[in-house]
């Protein structure tokens, strides 16, 4: 991860006609209706790279949510943006968009069809699915909703055992990976939630991002989608490596704005030891009120 220990993560200054950008270029809202909300990273992404976001309002009247995923297109070739990502870029080939939804959105692994008995061939030619939810070398929608197989009862599950979240044999921090409630009155409660990934993924402070990560044949990697810290598996395998890749965030429906979460690598900057230094012996966040430090540092402490 050598390569990506000083990336800043910005969006690209070409986006939907419906998105306007903060001045730091980490910041995206659409103002209007309820499509025209496509958003592009600025620079290609790394191997095992993730772009994260963190959806930080929210619309109501609308259908839909935020939609992730990766295109082979460079922003500025594009004659234009398209309204949306689902279809109209996935149908110009070399994109793969996820739609979030608020269930169900662990890829479910397709299994072949049993062979039968006698037939040792079979096997061979029912193996070997490139992609999850079918071929998608020219791009395709990701993500249909089905039901998600139940927990073995016997493997409970538990998060953030390990300070890194491990995809294949990439590993990502997980310190920033997990959403974290607005501080108030019930957000000790809610951040166990978060911590749970128990909130749905279309929930405000939601994070979610998007990774690739390389196959064992050279020039092809699979995508991964990650939910507050949880990997929802690969959700497009067998992605071309040859281009550079971009990630994607069409800020869609009722999704209203997201902002980008910047990802340490490498070692930890001083700003984040010290709020891991404050934020360990203290019971909750919001006993940062009483602590003699600097306001700045207590808003870091409360928000990050």
């Amino acid at each position: 991860m050598a390569g990506v220990l000083d990336t800043f993560m910005e969006f690209h200054p070409i986006h939907g006609t419906n998105v306007q950008l903060d001045p730091t270029g980490t910041r995206a809202t659409r103002v209007e209706s309820f499509a025209n909300g496509l958003c592009f990273s600025k620079n290609p992404l790394n191997p095992g790279e993730i772009f994260l976001v963190e959806i930080e309002d929210k619309e109501l009247g609308w259908c839909g949510h935020l939609r992730i995923g990766l295109t082979a297109h460079d922003p500025r070739t594009l004659e234009k943006v398209p309204e949306y990502s689902l279809p109209d870029l996935t149908d110009l080939g070399s994109s793969w968009v996820f739609a979030i939804t608020r269930n169900h959105n662990r890829v479910v692994e397709e299994q072949p069809p049993a062979a039968p008995a006698g037939d040792d061939l079979a096997g061979d030619n029912l193996a070997g699915g490139d992609l999850a939810g079918g071929d998608l070398a020219g791009g395709h929608r990701l993500g249909r909703g089905e039901p998600e197989q139940e927990e073995e009862p016997s493997r409970p599950k538990v998060f953030f055992t390990s300070p890194h979240l491990c995809i294949e044999k990439m590993y990502i921090p997980m310190d920033k990976l997990v959403g974290r409630s607005r501080p108030g009155r019930y957000s000790h409660i809610l951040d166990d939630l978060y911590k749970l990934n128990a909130l749905p993924p279309t929930a405000r402070r939601s994070r979610i991002g998007v990774v690739y990560v390389p196959r064992p044949e050279p020039g092809f990697a699979d995508m991964h989608i990650v939910i507050n810290g949880e990997d929802m598996g690969a959700s497009a395998k067998k992605i071309p490596t040859g281009l550079p890749l971009y990630a994607v965030v069409d800020v869609f429906a009722a999704t209203k704005c997201v902002r980008i979460v910047q990802v340490e690598y490498g070692f930890a900057s001083l700003q984040t030891l010290c709020r891991q230094a404050i934020q360990k012996n203290i019971v909750h966040r919001m006993a940062l009120d009483w602590l003699e430090l600097p306001e700045m540092l207590k808003n870091f402490c409360k928000y990050e």
